[in-house]
């Protein structure tokens, strides 16, 4: 289950503990001004789990008293620099100039002094072992692997297989990774072929909006969440619902994001005939998401690829039972009949979300379940985690003892 982290008694620190220890961390391993390198920003229209993963770790450090920078690409329709929560966000160039020109300015210092280097290595890296010097640690969610052939031509995508597979890891052979979850540090390790002991498990925190409350659907809901691009394989769970609708004629399905394969899959919509019961709100509010949340009977994934499953666990701890893939990320999202179910084939999924909707007993059980789980995943430990091992990489370059 999750890793929270635990005091010496084995009592979860509170909020004004975390941020005191989160400074005291930081200040005895010269960490006073941190930089992150990002692919996108939160802004960014198509930001997802990765970019709510690094906001909340910067907010946490940043209200520890670290001076964290983020250093990004253009987010349409926010300026280059900003402040959020904090820290300060530079976005400069486009989606791929973004990674030469952040090597730049970073390794000559344009935007000041830095005394760590976060590097958020999300498909294609900032290659940092070959210029950056000093304490780094870089955030490996997962292996993209086929995604690079879900969104590119042929030759691009074999291109950026070969790089992030081969090419790029033997150059991060003494680099620290952090990743989310143990199932991901094995893709790591055996398709990427990197150190299993230069990688750190931390899993991502769950925000306390996401609690219980309200009341259910009076029909069966099933809800998913994410942004609208192949590696979701919405299409996949579209069909999958319509099919169950054949024993289950009151289903109701709520897919909530945005992205570029909106198109397809409104399509898909009309020619299933499931414009009154598949519903595709777009982005919607916080408040609206926890809702949505409580209001679900299951919510679900058909997802290739994650690092984790944000969705899945701020489901849990709205006590709803989830439903998904198994691949690594969801299976430690996902505590396999304690929190929900996972499938190992397409073909399983309809009938996975049907087991779940008709019996009430499972999923009062499940969703029990789930939200013992989810009490287990705070962002203060994620927090915590993360800069405990750039810490320790800081004390290791000064020559201090690992602890103090």
């Amino acid at each position: 289950m999750g890793a929270r982290l635990t005091d010496e008694h084995g009592a979860v620190p509170d909020h004004d503990a975390t941020i005191t220890k989160l400074g005291d961390l930081a200040s005895g391993a010269g960490l006073r001004r941190v930089t992150m390198l990002a692919w996108r920003d939160l802004d960014d229209p198509e930001a997802g789990g990765s970019e709510i993963h690094a906001s909340m770790v910067a907010r946490y450090w940043a209200e520890a008293g670290i001076e964290v920078t983020m250093r990004t690409s253009f987010a349409p329709g926010h300026p280059q620099v900003a402040w959020r929560d904090g820290y300060r966000v530079i976005r400069k160039a486009g989606r791929y100039l973004v990674f030469p020109r952040a090597a730049i300015s970073q390794s000559l210092g344009w935007h000041g002094p830095s005394d760590g280097l976060i590097e958020i290595w999300n498909g294609m890296p900032f290659f940092s072992p070959v210029w950056a010097r000093g304490p780094r640690a870089v955030f490996l969610h997962h292996h993209h692997a086929e995604m690079w052939n879900m969104t590119l031509p042929d030759r691009l995508a074999s291109a950026g297989r070969l790089m992030e597979s081969r090419l790029a890891p033997p150059l991060y052979r003494h680099t620290e990774i952090i990743t989310l979850s143990a199932s991901s540090k094995r893709e790591l390790v055996e398709e990427m072929g990197l150190r299993p002991g230069r990688i750190t498990v931390v899993p991502p925190g769950i925000d306390p909006r996401f609690t219980p409350g309200g009341s259910r659907s009076s029909v069966p809901l099933v809800v998913a969440v994410g942004r609208l691009v192949p590696v979701k394989r919405f299409d996949v769970l579209v069909r999958a619902l319509a099919e169950m609708r054949t024993d289950l004629p009151r289903l109701e399905a709520v897919i909530v994001g945005e992205g570029y394969k909106r198109e397809e899959l409104e399509a898909l919509q009309r020619s299933l005939g499931a414009e009154e019961w598949l519903h595709l709100p777009g982005r919607i509010s916080d408040d609206e998401l926890v809702a949505l949340y409580r209001r679900a009977w299951v919510v679900a994934s058909a997802s290739a690829r994650e690092g984790w499953g944000m969705s899945l666990t701020e489901a849990s701890a709205c006590g709803t039972p989830v439903v998904a893939t198994r691949i690594g990320g969801h299976a430690d999202a996902v505590v396999e009949g304690t929190t929900g179910l996972l499938v190992d084939r397409d073909t399983e999924l309809a009938g996975a979300i049907g087991s779940v909707l008709r019996d009430e007993d499972l999923r009062g059980r499940l969703g029990r379940g789930g939200l013992a789980y989810a009490s287990e995943l705070t962002w203060e430990s994620t927090a915590l985690g993360t800069l405990a091992v750039l810490a320790r990489d800081a004390r290791r370059l000064s020559g201090l003892p690992a602890d103090r």
